[in-house]
């Protein structure tokens, strides 16, 4: 487990302490220790079933951990002590199918939050709130008659109509196509940083996680396996987990020896944790490798090409490997060049243990 779980921040918003949940003898989430400062907007990532959103909904109270406390503002909202209901916590939620109501418009929908407010004051901060979200010309509009980008908006006004603590979102941006799911996603996280809010993402998706979270939190089998930026979990991953999740990386079998992995295609420093004469996998990434027809210390055969725009996919086939090297480039090579010679950039490669 990476070392950064264990941190408490003194001014952290919420603090989950060695929180577990199983259902029947599968374990949801084993031990998991976590804090959040206010403002942070975190990524939960991981495979189908590491226990991302059974994390969120313990946190968002419509589920109990077996064990472990959950601390809100330094109070207790789940432990061996106390336990608060949902409605009392103050923490949004934004669902992934939005869950709004089909037979109240999008003011109603809004204002549905607001109930404990004196009607004067629920409608002038509904209005702001759909302001914000740019649809006050259509507040008085159904769901149904709005578009998916218009529908995400009108749900994330009404969980931030209540000045929630936290908001918690479930793959917020999944339901909309490629192109407004980028537009949609930049707009809600310029908003929800220039309001202070704090955030709880799950994702699905890698490049999502790593362009929105000012931290990410890589989950597997109900564990934490790694926190950090953006940066830290792609260019520095703990564990074949972590890398394989961000990269499509190029697996080499090779021997750590003194620093090095020795592998069929040369040798690459690496710091790693490895024991010396032990089997090693080196982590190569295909934008890692340099081509030319003429220059380079790697002689290849290219097998395959694919054409993606800005760069282009080669299959590379080279001796001494039973697999082709996978290699993504913005180096136009004349076509047919079917031979071809590689460098591998030395500072990018990883080293893990084959076992």
């Amino acid at each position: 487990m990476d070392g950064t779980v264990a941190s408490k921040p003194a001014n952290a918003v919420l603090k989950l302490n060695n929180v577990s949940r199983r259902f029947g003898i599968t374990e949801a989430l084993r031990d998991v220790s976590l804090a959040i400062v206010p403002g942070e907007i975190i990524c939960l990532v991981g495979q189908s079933g590491c226990g991302k959103s059974s994390l969120l909904r313990i946190i968002a109270g419509v589920d109990t951990p077996d064990s472990g406390v959950l601390l809100l503002k330094d109070e207790e909202i789940a432990g061996p002590k106390r336990f608060v209901e949902p409605e009392a916590r103050n923490i949004g939620f934004v669902f992934q199918d939005y869950a709004l109501f089909p037979h109240l418009t999008a003011e109603q929908n809004v204002l549905f939050g607001l109930k404990g407010l004196p009607k004067k004051v629920a409608r002038a901060r509904a209005a702001e709130m759909i302001d914000r979200v740019g649809l006050y010309p259509l507040m008085k509009r159904y769901p149904h008659m709005l578009s998916g980008g218009e529908q995400q908006r009108v749900a994330l006004a009404r969980a931030l109509a209540p000045s929630p603590s936290i908001l918690l979102m479930d793959e917020p941006f999944s339901s909309l196509d490629r192109g407004l799911r980028e537009k949609v996603r930049d707009e809600t996280l310029a908003l929800l940083r220039a309001l202070g809010t704090t955030v709880i993402m799950v994702t699905h998706d890698p490049e999502e996680a790593l362009s929105a979270g000012d931290r990410i939190v890589l989950m597997r089998k109900g564990e934490i396996v790694q926190t950090g930026t953006g940066y830290d979990l792609h260019d520095r991953p703990n564990c074949r987990y972590a890398a394989d999740f961000f990269c499509a990386f190029n697996k080499v079998p090779g021997t750590y020896r003194d620093g090095k992995i020795e592998t069929a295609i040369g040798n690459f420093g690496c710091e790693a944790t490895l024991a010396d004469g032990s089997a090693a996998i080196a982590y190569i990434r295909p934008q890692a490798i340099s081509v030319s027809q003429e220059n380079g210390d790697i002689p290849g055969r290219v097998t395959g090409r694919l054409f993606l725009g800005e760069v282009e996919q080669l299959t590379v086939q080279v001796e001494g490997l039973s697999e082709p090297l996978l290699v993504r480039t913005m180096v136009r090579l004349p076509a047919p060049t079917n031979t071809i010679r590689l460098t591998i950039g030395l500072e990018s490669v990883l080293a893990f243990s084959a076992h």
